[in-house]
């Protein structure tokens, strides 16, 4: 699916433009929290899978999990995603592809063998952490 052509300079535009794709706080916040717990995990490593490659936040590649902390606007939240007005429709569009990438993603990633988990920003760190955590005890 093409997307329109990218509307035109605006604050909303600016503003999405300098959100940074890794490192936010709220990835780091998880990483911070599993690392309390003992848990060591890999950062920017690269999954190679058939037809594509990922890269999910943290990976934890001995128990083959892998962690993707989405934000609420790039992926689409249920709860808390609000559409910039855009009579071209291409955040709607642009949205929409995120979404279905993340799936086929995470479906790759299962058949391959992998269990992936999905926070979205707005979860609790300390709850995400603890199920990240019993996930892996409980695969030993």
């Amino acid at each position: 699916m093409r997307l329109p052509p990218t509307p035109p300079p605006s604050s909303a535009s600016r503003a999405m433009k300098s959100n940074r794709s890794s490192d936010t706080k709220p990835e780091l916040a998880l990483r911070r929290e599993l690392f309390r717990r003992g848990l060591r995990y890999r950062v920017g490593y690269r999954i190679s899978l058939p037809g594509r490659a990922v890269r999910p936040d943290v990976v934890f590649t001995r128990r083959r999990v892998a962690i993707f902390v989405d934000g609420c606007f790039w992926h689409g939240c249920p709860l808390h995603c609000r559409m910039p007005s855009d009579p071209s429709g291409y955040w709607h569009q642009k949205i929409d592809r995120n979404r279905n990438r993340d799936l086929e993603v995470d479906g790759a990633l299962r058949t391959a063998g992998w269990t992936v988990f999905r926070v979205w920003e707005h979860e609790a760190v300390e709850q995400a952490a603890e199920a990240i955590h019993a996930a892996l005890t409980q695969s030993r």
